[in-house]
């Protein structure tokens, strides 16, 4: 990844990709200041590399990368996946599957979807749910969007026995594997 990107900062990439993704992530950039450095191995980057670079050099930190992924797969192999009955969340490939079909979700639902997931039997208060999806706490327009993102998840999933409302609280994901 380089961080003088033409459309975007490469800090913002490095943040986007965080959200969602544990790939490893190896900055390549003219950057040398040490704060760019810092900033970018704060927001998730595994190694930063400055160029000019010798190629080799860069090689033997991808082999690092993939080593300390293969490493972490192995330690712990289900961490990444998330199941509750017949529904899947693969989080390093942000995909989402019921019945081993995979649902295609926008960003706002994967969000949504991931956050109860998280917090499995949980109730999540509409104020706790608005401020992790949209920074928001008090959005005068986010509790009726709440309310749309939430009855088109539970379309999508084909299912409304995963997520419960509490008039009036908020949302919980129920528990399929032990039946909350």
């Amino acid at each position: 990844m380089d961080l003088g990107l033409p459309d975007i900062d490469g800090l913002e990439v490095i943040k986007k990709i965080r959200s969602f993704s544990l790939v490893p992530i190896i900055v390549v950039s003219a950057r040398i200041d040490n704060q760019d450095k810092i900033s970018a191995l704060d927001l998730g980057a595994d190694d930063y590399l400055t160029k000019p670079f010798n190629t080799e050099e860069l090689l033997a930190r991808v082999r690092v990368a993939i080593r300390h992924k293969q490493q972490t797969t192995q330690q712990e192999p289900q961490e990444h996946i998330f199941t509750n009955g017949n529904l899947k969340i693969d989080y390093d490939a942000g995909c989402v599957y019921v019945d081993n079909n995979i649902v295609h979700l926008t960003a706002i639902e994967y969000k949504l979807l991931c956050l109860l997931a998280k917090n499995i039997g949980k109730v999540l208060t509409h104020n706790h749910i608005k401020k992790e999806i949209w920074n928001d706490e008090n959005g005068c327009d986010s509790q009726l969007s709440l309310r749309v993102f939430v009855t088109n998840l539970r379309k999508n999933l084909n299912a409304s026995d995963y997520i419960v409302t509490h008039i009036g609280i908020g949302y919980r994901m129920l528990n399929n594997t032990i039946r909350s």
